[in-house]
């Protein structure tokens, strides 16, 4: 009976031998073997918004008279985005990775890469930051305050490439390395800028305790500038792709278009003018809905005098939190008062490169949302703002997203 059985199963090997061998020798069309597997994504924290079309422009009164939202019918492809904006804590994974890499290279954790010959951390090595070797991460001498130890976070630079995409495009017999663009990012938030934003008011309690103290670990993370906003979402695909191995994943973390964020913004409801569908920033009972500058001033009316948790407030029907209000949000796109009637209506997006000695003007980008420190105007999903990229601000912060690979069975719906 054994016997049998072994004839068997070596009969069953034989023939799949046979026949992948066949497969490959009968001169059929049968696709490339040995593919990549692939399971598709469904990252942690992130809410998926279908395809579909939306209907972009002024929700409200001009009250500018700015005519920077004209209204244009455009489609949007699936995409997966943050329900929360980009909390302290979350941010403290990417500025503790960076502090990590400092320590590990001061105490030469390194090794060669035997398949790239390019050198790499060694992280199970455990790090002991009492260490005198690792002294020059702290200040010193002049530098210390009262005698006590704290790190030097000027030190945190965070190094990676890119490729310009639109310049391979466009350019003929260009060379891959000018393709190439390098970026040295310092990624530490800019705690002063509660201080900065506010002549005459005293913010000295937030700069020393907001991005620091447990308190406020799962507020969104302020004074992040674009360009560090884009250092962390590349960090963040580095950290995806090293846990995933070899499984492919092309596509990267990054910041949403403003077209992007509009659509996920009103939730499926077009031409709604707040995330949550209505026309006003009260509900039926009088109750706020937003965290934002209630009439002329009264800050603490929404329950935040300042921001407020991630997930304050309801999700919006996508299950997006605090779209409008809290914090105002970084997008991808370069701001031009005029890009609502240039851009294209399959994915709009309107990209520039701003060199650091490019004019002021061209270092604009959008941002989106409205903030703390806003009046309602600004919660609205059609209004359109602005800051300079290289600018920290402590009503600035921003949420991630990713392109969707292939239909969801959602599109359909």
């Amino acid at each position: 009976m054994k016997s049998n059985f072994i004839y068997l199963v070596s009969g069953i090997t034989l023939l799949l031998l046979l026949s992948s061998c066949a497969r490959e020798q009968t001169g059929e069309l049968v696709g490339a073997n040995n593919r990549p597997k692939w399971t598709g994504i469904n990252p942690f924290g992130m809410v998926y918004v279908p395809s579909g079309t939306l209907h972009i422009g002024q929700s409200d009164q001009d009250i500018f008279h700015a005519h920077s939202q004209r209204p244009k019918s455009i489609s949007i492809q699936g995409f997966f985005m943050d329900d929360t904006e980009i909390t302290n804590n979350e941010y403290r994974q990417f500025t503790d990775w960076v502090r990590d890499s400092i320590a590990h290279t001061i105490m030469g954790d390194i090794e060669s890469d035997e398949r790239t010959g390019e050198d790499r951390i060694v992280w199970d090595y455990e790090l002991d930051y009492s260490d005198e070797t690792l002294d020059e991460m702290y200040y010193e001498g002049d530098m210390m305050i009262n005698g006590k130890r704290e790190m030097d976070t000027r030190q945190f630079n965070y190094q990676y490439q890119w490729i310009d995409w639109n310049k391979a495009a466009n350019s003929k017999d260009i060379v891959r390395k000018q393709l190439i663009k390098k970026e040295e990012v310092n990624i530490f938030p800019d705690t002063l800028a509660f201080i900065r934003d506010f002549a005459l008011s005293y913010n000295e309690p937030m700069t020393r305790n907001y991005y620091w103290h447990p308190a406020f670990d799962d507020y969104p993370v302020l004074g992040v500038n674009w360009k560090q906003a884009k250092a962390f979402c590349h960090w963040r695909t580095k950290l995806w792709n090293q846990y995933k191995g070899d499984e492919p994943n092309t596509e990267e973390f990054r910041l949403p278009t403003e077209s992007e964020w509009e659509y996920a913004a009103r939730g499926g409801r077009d031409m709604a003018p707040y995330p949550w569908g209505g026309y006003y920033v009260r509900n039926a009972k009088g109750c706020l809905l937003a965290n934002f500058k209630p009439g002329r001033g009264n800050y603490p009316e929404d329950g935040g005098l300042y921001t407020v948790k991630a997930d304050a407030y309801f999700a919006n029907d996508y299950g997006l939190y605090n779209m409008s209000g809290n914090v105002a949000e970084w997008t991808e796109s370069a701001y031009n008062a005029n890009a609502y009637s240039h851009v294209h209506d399959l994915n709009p997006d309107m990209k520039y490169d701003a060199a650091d000695d490019d004019p002021e003007n061209f270092k604009r980008k959008v941002i989106r949302g409205g903030s703390w420190k806003d009046i309602a105007y600004y919660l609205q999903t059609g209004t359109r703002h602005w800051e300079y990229q290289d600018t920290t601000k402590s009503y600035i912060g921003f949420r991630c997203a990713l392109t969707y690979l292939g239909r969801s069975m959602n599109d359909f719906n």
